[in-house]
């Protein structure tokens, strides 16, 4: 497990043979198959056991993290505690996972976040919203906000709080401090995106994978995963379509996402928006990484480094909100 002292590293400038290897595996193995998955009731169970696989062999789960299983009338989730964690912290991270609005849980993405809150020392509660085709929006969307509202019901102070996603769950994050900037409601003290989703069209998807092939999957074959849960509902949505018009009064946020991925265009996409409104957003794309990179640890050193540079933009941001300067580092793929 990463110690708490342990200085972060910078973004690498360049990949890694290492990390050019296993983007190819990944191409050669998971990525030659997800294009061919339907989104029948068949096919979302491949795709919920394929991904949920993956996460499992290349996740790692720290020894003396523990979790504690929530349901609590329409809040359901579990408590991740790091090694170490305080259970009685004024601190915490509302952490929502991925992917694609149709498959994972906290169960998948437990290690990860056992990592996550060991290295940024904080309780981690991650929701289990509701996925589609089960259940289409906003169900996921109402879901966060119960989950955010639960939490501050049980005395925890929004500028105590860090609210963090990946992939759908990145999407998730973004909009939800965006819109409660937009509404004058108080938002967290810092928001992290992993990888996120921003355009749910996957147009930029599909603008950057004309350069380069995503090694897990192509902007068509995730368009059709997500439309699962927006089908019949109004894309304008701020919800769904991003509103950056109050990113001035949003909190500071870190976007981390991996050169070799297609949404590494949504990402700079995002910061761009963001900043461009007075927001304060800074963006790391890690050269040659795939999707989400920090959850596979057995695949990366980089996916510890990462959490490193996390661990460092939250600590800050809930000592000095305010002051965390936007910049982008950006390495040659």
């Amino acid at each position: 497990m990463v110690e708490h002292t342990v200085p972060a590293p910078r973004v690498p400038a360049t990949a890694a043979t290492r990390t050019r290897l296993n983007a190819l595996i990944t191409r050669v193995g998971v990525g030659s198959v997800t294009g061919c998955i339907g989104t029948s009731r068949a096919g979302v169970a491949v795709s919920r056991g394929l991904i949920a696989g993956l996460m499992g062999a290349a996740g790692r789960m720290p020894r003396g993290a523990s979790v504690v299983q929530v349901r609590d009338g329409d809040v359901v989730g579990e408590w991740v505690y790091g090694p170490g964690v305080d259970r009685r912290s004024e601190s915490a991270v509302l952490y929502l996972h991925g992917s694609a609005y149709m498959m994972c849980s906290p169960g998948t993405h437990r290690s990860f976040v056992a990592r996550l809150s060991g290295v940024v020392g904080l309780p981690c509660f991650v929701p289990d919203y509701r996925l589609a085709p089960e259940h289409r929006f906003p169900a996921a969307a109402d879901d966060v906000d119960a989950a955010w509202q639960w939490m501050l019901d049980r005395g925890y102070e929004p500028q105590n709080l860090i609210v963090a996603g990946d992939s759908a769950g990145g999407h998730l994050t973004g909009a939800f401090v965006l819109n409660r900037a937009a509404d004058g409601e108080p938002g967290p003290a810092a928001a992290v995106l992993l990888s996120p989703v921003v355009d749910l069209t996957f147009g930029l998807s599909a603008q950057q994978e004309r350069r380069r092939r995503d090694p897990m999957i192509t902007a068509a074959a995730a368009r059709r995963l997500v439309d699962l849960y927006t089908r019949d509902a109004d894309l304008t949505d701020r919800r769904l379509e991003l509103d950056y018009r109050a990113a001035a009064d949003a909190p500071p946020m870190l976007v981390q996402a991996g050169g070799a991925e297609m949404l590494s265009a949504d990402s700079r996409h995002f910061v761009a928006q963001v900043n461009a409104r007075g927001g304060q957003a800074q963006l790391e794309v890690w050269p040659g990484q795939m999707h989400v990179f920090q959850a596979l640890p057995r695949l990366t050193p980089d996916a510890d480094a990462a959490l490193l540079r996390i661990r460092d933009f939250v600590v800050a941001a809930l000592s000095a909100p305010n002051a965390t300067p936007a910049t982008t580092t950006e390495g040659v793929a």
